[in-house]
């Protein structure tokens, strides 16, 4: 049956059942495997590449073509939901979910499997911002909808956690196909159940799609998550930049044209409320500092600490516990202190997370990875379950698809920015200190590829006498450790920064201390918001 904006709520007493509880579970697990779909193939690419023999360049695009397409299509896909249904799209994206997913498990060339994660990110930019607007259409009482985003904010970024273990398992098992074949009966449990469990939903006055701005958006968000990616992976370059330029000129053709025709994309007039404003721009930055911080405990890891690359994740499955319980803390806390009281103090719990992966040393840390990590996750997980429900809920019912794929988008813009800026301090730092530390006696030729990257300084080390290689490692993995330390101080002092805003833009929102009275208190702080 299709609902409206007006339709009223499941029940005479507005709170959801077991249908809409177990219709939750459908739409937590594609949401999970959109985001393990990033990193599951980390362990997977030496048995990759020496099956499909891929060039340098079709390496790098068959990681990357996923979430370029992923990020480039949530305004879009979020859009195009409002209008046609949301069911319908989360249905459609799992179809091509599955279709992807089948051809990339048994794909015979590097071209076909840079098709087929094409096929998945267009799938995955579908299912994700579906996924998020039918769990405002589903949950109308306050405190079960924060659950039930909470649930979904956990699986969400946990899949992206448990992307490089599964991998690694499967690979080992199997073959690394295998990796996407994990997928498919998972949406076919969502084409088959969802006609059941999951309530269709539409704008009956969303008017006609508008296939230029569609354009425009894609346009816009591509080159500048590609060329902040090509900055965090190679540094400053002049064509790096201009493809951020061009994307952000495009995006300001894209919010003009938002503002002049009649049925724009994305309602810019939601940006007035300062709940939904000062949320989105919290968990941008929230995202800048964390994806900056996490882009380098991997490599940490791996090329200091010298752990397998499966060992290597296993050490970060820690940091999902600090997520599952920082997201069950704020759902609780909600009732009876101010979101924005807490999510300014899961900005600093992760604020302390990155402070104390500052102690790490080229020569030990695990326990300080462990600990910081849960203290990020824990943090970032009730900054993300809550900010997550005020953006959602901010919006107009009808517009929820929209909202769902601005916060997401938001995400991906505020990760890619957070490990290019990041990245770049912590290059900058390690090359300074390779160039004023390098072992004398050794050649040109080993320095500057030392200086380059501390995957080029093992590489060289390997050439080089015993005693020359392990003083050129210890020199690199000091370099490595200090850019850690110099960009970790900078994210913490983003999200204390960000922390303090929040606490002041977000002080008009409510405790909720019941559904009967949480309904009054989110009107009340949206129209607040408006008016503030």
């Amino acid at each position: 049956m299709e609902t409206t904006a007006t339709t009223p709520p499941p029940d005479s007493g507005g709170r959801a059942g077991r249908k809409e509880w177990i219709g939750l579970g459908l739409l937590v697990l594609p949401g999970m495997l959109v985001s393990m779909d990033m990193s599951v193939l980390y362990m997977a690419l030496p048995w990759l590449g020496e099956d499909l023999r891929p060039s340098s360049a079709q390496l790098l695009w068959i990681i990357d073509i996923y979430g370029f397409l992923l990020a480039g299509l949530l305004i879009t896909m979020g859009s195009l939901g409002d209008r046609i249904g949301r069911r319908r799209m989360l249905m459609g994206g799992a179809a091509l979910f599955a279709v992807g997913s089948l051809a990339a498990a048994y794909s015979a060339s590097a071209e076909m499997l840079i098709a087929a994660r094409a096929l998945l990110g267009i799938g995955g930019a579908t299912l994700a911002p579906s996924t998020l607007s039918l769990i405002r259409t589903m949950f109308h009482s306050p405190q079960q909808r924060r659950t039930a985003i909470g649930i979904w904010t956990a699986g969400f970024s946990g899949g992206a956690m448990l992307g490089p273990i599964i991998g690694g398992l499967l690979v080992e098992s199997f073959w690394w196909g295998s990796v996407f074949l994990l997928n498919l009966p998972a949406m076919v449990l969502v084409l088959t159940l969802a006609p059941l469990m999951v309530p269709e939903f539409r704008d009956p006055r969303a008017g006609r799609f508008d296939l230029v701005s569609s354009v425009l958006s894609l346009a816009a968000v591509l080159p500048v998550i590609y060329g902040m990616k090509m900055f965090a992976e190679h540094g400053w370059a002049w064509t790096h930049a201009l493809c951020v330029v061009v994307g952000l000129a495009l995006g300001a053709v894209f919010l003009r044209r938002q503002r002049k025709v009649d049925h724009p994309m994305i309602d810019l007039r939601l940006f007035r409320a300062r709940t939904f404003s000062a949320s989105l721009g919290a968990v941008t930055l929230a995202m800048f500092a964390m994806f900056g911080a996490m882009f380098f405990i991997s490599q940490y890891l791996q090329l200091v600490l010298g752990l397998r690359p499966f060992m290597a994740a296993l050490w970060t499955m820690p940091a999902l516990l600090g997520m599952m319980v920082g997201v069950a803390l704020a759902t609780v806390l909600v009732r009876v202190v101010r979101a924005g009281s807490i999510v300014s103090g899961g900005l600093l719990v992760a604020a302390s997370g990155i402070l104390v992966i500052t102690v790490i040393s080229a020569d030990s840390g695990l326990p300080y990875i462990v600990v910081g990590g849960i203290l990020m996750s824990g943090g970032l997980g009730a900054v993300t379950a809550l900010i997550t429900d005020l953006i959602v809920s901010s919006a107009p019912p009808e517009r929820a698809g929209a909202a769902s794929a601005i916060s997401e988008t938001a995400n991906e813009f505020g990760g890619a920015v957070g490990i290019a800026v990041l990245g770049s301090v912590a290059t900058a730092v390690y090359r300074a200190y390779i160039s004023a530390s390098a072992p004398g006696g050794l050649p040109d030729t080993a320095v500057d590829a030392a200086r380059d990257t501390l995957a080029g300084a093992t590489g060289v080390a390997a050439e080089l006498p015993p005693a020359a290689a392990q003083e050129l490692l210890a020199v690199a993995r000091a370099a490595f450790t200090q850019g850690i330390h110099v960009s970790s101080y900078l994210g913490a002092g983003v999200l204390i920064v960000t922390a303090v805003l929040t606490a002041y833009l977000l002080r008009h929102t409510r405790p909720h201390y019941d559904d009967s009275t949480a309904g009054d208190t989110e009107n009340a702080t949206s129209a607040g918001g408006r008016h503030g």
